[in-house]
């Protein structure tokens, strides 16, 4: 796969590699053959930890997102549509047919940050989905994806993630866990009207139900409010050390529910017009480690980018499921080991 970064032909993989008398061997292998792709994940979150244990504070820092692969065929297994505003790419369809992958991968701190990409699950629509495959919502993937990075890690896991994730279905389940399981502390953007509260006070001698939510906190947007004032601070943000300050509350969040705290901020990141609406449950981490955790994310986007330009994310030409599954985890693997391989060479 690394050899061969442009053409991602059987052909010219064997001929780089000096394996031409093993073509039919291999040709039959990549129609039909099949390996254990979770202990290959498994295997590769052991490598980065033993090689490259990333922490930040106390945490693991891991970052999820889900990309799109477009294909071009509606006979190619698992692709589903998906509308897409021509603001993105005026020159594609509004609907477009793609595989949908929910990827999740390390996040190294560093000058810059790097992103080492070790596991993923394919998704498909309830409507479009192949015959014989169970259903399971992006959430639920994630929230795998997310506990199977802790059953391998030293450190308690920091889950780093858009918006799109700051749902009940992925931060109950990580805060909340059941008997027996570590509790996964997130960084996630903040909902410009979301719903904050205080904490439950006491009322002696009250009447009546006891109150789930204390009294509510004005939203994000109007966080002027709110009875803390601006702090100023620095991070490695976007690749440079930038200055910005920050309104930090402790509160409670309707998404993760009235009895775990959590710390809201609000981020005015110099040189950008709108502030920055962010959420952790992570309360150990400063401001500063907060912002530049989640600024990190967005080297998983850069790798997404590698992924594509570099190792033929859009390429294969399979047809079929496991040459689909295969392929995808082959890249993340050749990807994750070249990051690797550079830190030994640093």
């Amino acid at each position: 796969m690394v050899l061969c970064w442009e053409d991602h032909t059987l052909t010219q993989i064997l001929t780089a590699l000096g394996l031409e008398s093993r073509w039919r061997v291999l040709e039959h292998f990549a129609e039909y053959g099949a390996w254990d792709r979770e202990a290959i994940e498994r295997h590769t979150l052991r490598l980065v930890e033993q090689e490259r244990p990333t922490r930040w504070g106390c945490y693991h820092p891991v970052a999820v997102d889900d990309t799109k692969l477009h294909r071009t065929s509606k006979q190619v297994w698992g692709t589903c549509t998906f509308h897409e505003s021509s603001a993105r790419s005026p020159n594609r369809a509004e609907t477009v047919r793609a595989h949908n992958w929910v990827v999740m991968g390390e996040l190294m701190p560093g000058r810059p940050w790097a992103y080492l990409p070790h596991a993923a699950r394919l998704y498909c629509r309830q409507s479009q989905l192949p015959a014989g495959e169970t259903f399971r919502t992006k959430t639920a993937l994630a929230v795998e994806l997310l506990r199977q990075a802790d059953a391998e890690s030293a450190a308690p896991i920091l889950g780093v993630f858009d918006g799109a994730y700051a749902v009940d279905t992925v931060v109950r389940p990580c805060l909340e866990p059941e008997p027996g399981l570590r509790r996964i502390a997130i960084v996630t953007r903040l909902r410009a009207d979301a719903r904050l509260y205080h904490p439950v006070g006491t009322r002696p001698h009250a009447k009546g139900r006891p109150p789930t939510w204390g009294p509510r906190i004005a939203a994000p947007q109007h966080h002027l409010y709110w009875p803390v004032g601006w702090q100023p601070s620095q991070a490695w943000v976007y690749g440079r050390l930038r200055r910005f300050q920050y309104k930090q509350l402790r509160c409670r969040w309707a998404v993760s529910g009235p009895q775990l705290p959590v710390h809201v901020l609000v981020v005015q990141l110099a040189g950008y017009k709108e502030p920055w609406f962010l959420i952790t449950s992570a309360l150990e981490l400063s401001a500063a480690q907060v912002v530049e955790a989640w600024a990190a994310r967005f080297r998983q986007e850069d790798g997404f980018r590698d992924h594509k330009q570099r190792l033929g994310m859009e390429d294969c030409r399979a047809w079929t499921k496991e040459p689909i599954l295969r392929t995808f985890q082959v890249q993340l693997v050749a990807l994750i080991l070249l990051r690797l391989l550079h830190a030994r060479l640093d």
